[in-house]
């Protein structure tokens, strides 16, 4: 009997268990209702196009194909090695050629044939002490032509002006190593300096003399710590490397504790004579150190894409919901967008970085004539990975790019630009009414960013292209990293304040330039002015009274020079790219430019490097497209700041007509930094940046974001109705007790009339 028992148990069991298995099997392609809705798959509103490739950045087979190509060209006898010597021809840059505007209008908007592919190449000639650029074609068989005089009125740029490389940086390095072991002595007692353990590393000032034509170098020295930024010894070098031959460089002058010596020995002679005031060294520690004072307890707040990403990247195009663009990297001046479209129609034909720059005050030489001009180093050539969660969110679709500059093969740059859409954390717009029509109306600012970072030396400039749902686009620029700091000693307190012991954070200026090429329904647009004035009107019930109210001035401005809106001047707080066709109502439909700046004074025009950053001077200009003036800047500016090759305010010295024209607006933006302690150890975004706000006035006949699915709206009894408000369903939708329940009570207490 015990048994039989036992056999029905065990029946019944498996017969439960194979029941379960059925009912599991039947219900598991049935997500959960509540699951259902969350997993939907979403539309894009656009799609997209391969035309976009018309401005896609080379890609690692092209600048293979074009280095073999320019290698192989047995005249131009061009080194193969990274570290190629001063004395050697280099192939320094490879990069896309932009083709012409009107030849790629033509393509995307007329069905014309597709523009050459073509890239630009810059060639360091140290064998004949010149240096060329060419462009070489990728339509067909590879040829090149010389393009140096087409650009810059020149058939070869002087030798100095060129960049330094990776093999002019080692010779350098393989001089101080000689030079400090001539100085073990003091280097060891007053900086903790040893040959085998304990460096001291440089940091160089630019320009590198004070005349065209110089190769002046200051190097100044600082501790062996990362963050080395902040930790200044007291000593500096002036090198002398203008020979193509690196035998022949020389120390030219140092500095020790504020103190000048013409010699490496003269200085020697006074040190061991005890005959100068000596720095003693002191062991620290590193306050320059970014690793956390306190070991981390948790996660902050991430973002999710709950129902899918409503965005979509395919090759260098990106499309969300009513925008898509073209995007790119260039390794001189960085990040860049193209064709840029709102609801189909182009509000851009080019969004991109130009030039970032810095002017540094001190008394030591280090800092005293130092001025950062970092397309000549390559802005985009330091758009490094992205750390997944902390400089883009989590969930941010990462891009890789590519970059041929300064070295003998492609380099790949993963995850270097992030795109992502998030919740500013502000509605776009709102309104509850409290009176007659209870109700609220509002909608989350949802908005997509294309990011990149980059780190040129001490600082980081984080770059986003922000794109609304009301039609407005954003360049904005924030700054990070380190400060450039030198070593305290009488006087310097002048130019800035002390932020550590011995330690003076230097007071400098940014100043970001921004090109906005802006096409208003078409190439054919006007540049308009608007601002108020107060005008004395009597009171038209009674006028005997008089009061001062706040008139309109419009005004249409005509030529470059009216349009070049100098730093400090006065300057219409309205500006806008307009075209002739008018909205609804008889204004002319047009994009306004919101400068976003806390910049300090441009350089002085007196001054004799100021040619070679006069885009600085304008907050905006406005200039007639040219294809010839791609850019404000050039790779050649820093080392050859006195004879700029490339001077912006030439572009308005022919002060053309800018009625009806296809315009392009050059925008100024920035910061003035005077560091304080609060920079140690690291500069904080909150504060530091500037931009420029690209946003629609008069161009629709109302917000076009009226129509965007994030609109939220209800009345007293339909709070919890999810038709048109999707938050109110949220918490169910997810299948999530973590998510507060939806709950809404502002219609209680209102105002009652009746």
């Amino acid at each position: 009997m015990d048994s039989l028992i036992k056999y029905i148990v065990i029946l019944l069991a498996l017969i439960s268990v194979i029941l379960n298995i059925v009912l599991i099997c039947l219900n598991s392609n049935k997500p959960p209702k509540c699951m259902s809705q969350s997993q939907a798959s979403l539309n894009l509103q656009d799609t997209h196009s391969d035309r976009s490739l018309v401005f896609a950045d080379l890609t690692p087979e092209e600048y293979k194909a074009v280095r073999d190509y320019m290698w192989a060209q047995k005249d131009l006898k061009i080194s193969h090695s990274v570290l190629a010597k001063p004395s050697d021809n280099f192939l320094f840059l490879i990069d896309l050629s932009l083709p012409k505007k009107a030849d790629v209008l033509r393509y995307l908007d007329k069905d014309g044939q597709k523009p050459a592919r073509e890239a630009s190449v810059v060639v360091f000639y140290g064998e004949h002490r010149y240096l060329k650029e060419y462009v070489v074609s990728l339509s067909g068989p590879l040829t090149h032509r010389d393009v140096t005089e087409q650009k810059y009125k020149t058939k070869t740029l002087p030798f100095t002006a060129r960049t330094v490389t990776i093999g002019e940086y080692a010779q350098l390095f393989t001089l101080l190593y000689g030079v400090f072991q001539k100085l073990e002595t003091p280097l060891r007692e007053s900086f903790g300096y040893n040959l085998q353990t304990n460096k001291l590393l440089p940091f160089e000032g630019m320009p590198r003399g004070i005349k065209a034509g110089d190769r002046k170098t200051w190097i100044s020295f600082f501790r062996d710590f990362s963050g080395m930024y902040i930790h200044p010894v007291g000593f500096e070098m002036l090198i002398n490397h203008e020979s193509s031959n690196s035998s022949d460089w020389t120390v030219d002058k140092l500095l020790y504790n504020g103190q000048y010596f013409n010699s490496i020995d003269a200085f020697i002679k006074r040190y061991q004579a005890g005959d100068l005031e000596k720095i003693v060294y002191k062991k620290i520690e590193n306050f320059a150190s970014l690793k956390p004072r306190e070991k981390p307890t948790g996660l902050g707040p991430q973002q999710y894409y709950l129902q899918g990403k409503r965005f979509s990247v395919k090759n260098n195009q990106v499309v969300y919901l009513d925008w898509n663009f073209a995007f790119g990297m260039s390794s001189l001046t960085g990040m860049r967008a193209f064709d840029i479209r709102f609801e189909g129609q182009r509000i851009a034909y080019e969004l991109s970085v130009q030039e970032a720059m810095s002017v540094y005050g001190s008394t030591t030489p280090g800092m005293i004539l130092t001025k950062f001009l970092d397309s000549s180093i390559g802005i985009g050539r330091f758009a490094h990975e992205l750390v997944r969660g902390i400089d883009c969110p989590y969930g941010a679709t990462y891009v890789d790019t590519h970059r041929y500059i300064d070295t003998n093969v492609t380099q790949r740059f993963r995850n270097s630009i992030c795109v992502f859409e998030h919740d500013i954390g502000r509605p776009l717009r709102r309104h509850f009414s409290d009176f007659f029509h209870n109700s609220y109306g509002g909608m989350a600012n949802s908005a997509l960013v294309i990011r990149s970072i980059t780190a040129i030396g001490n600082y980081d400039y984080i770059w986003d292209f922000i794109f609304y749902q009301s039609g407005s686009v954003e360049a904005r620029v924030h700054a990070t990293g380190y400060i450039s700091s030198s070593f305290l000693v009488d006087g310097n307190l002048k130019y800035g304040h002390q932020v550590a012991e011995n330690v003076l954070g230097n007071i400098h200026t940014h100043f970001i330039s921004f090109k906005v090429d802006l096409d208003i329904l078409g190439e054919k647009n006007i540049f308009q002015t608007k601002d108020m004035v107060y005008e004395e009107v009597p009171l038209p019930w009674m006028p005997t009274e008089k009061a001062k109210i706040p008139r309109l001035v419009e005004q249409q401005v005509k030529t470059e020079k009216e349009a070049a809106m100098l730093h400090g001047a006065k300057t219409p707080r309205y500006l806008h790219i307009a075209s002739k066709q008018t909205n609804r109502w008889g204004h002319n439909r047009s994009y306004r430019l919101q400068v976003l700046s806390f910049a300090g004074d441009p350089l002085p025009e007196s001054e004799s490097t100021e040619k070679s950053m006069s885009w600085a001077r304008y907050k905006v200009a406005i200039t007639k497209h040219k294809d010839e003036e791609q850019t404000s800047s050039s790779l050649y500016s820093q080392n050859y700041m006195w004879k700029p090759f490339v001077d912006f305010s030439k572009y308005i010295e022919d002060n053309e007509t800018i009625d009806n024209e296809d315009l392009v607006a050059w925008v100024t933006a920035g910061f003035l930094h005077i560091p304080h302690a609060e920079d140690i150890p690291n500069t904080v975004t909150v504060g530091n940046g500037g931009g420029v706000l690209i946003r629609p006035h008069n161009y629709f006949n109302e917000d076009p974001s009226i129509h965007s699915p994030d609109g939220v709206h209800f009345i007293p009894g339909s709070e919890n109705d999810c038709e048109y408000n999707k938050m109110a369903c949220l918490e169910k939708d997810q299948c999530t007790s973590t998510l507060e329940p939806f709950t809404y009570h502002g219609f209680e207490g209102v105002m009652q009339f009746e």
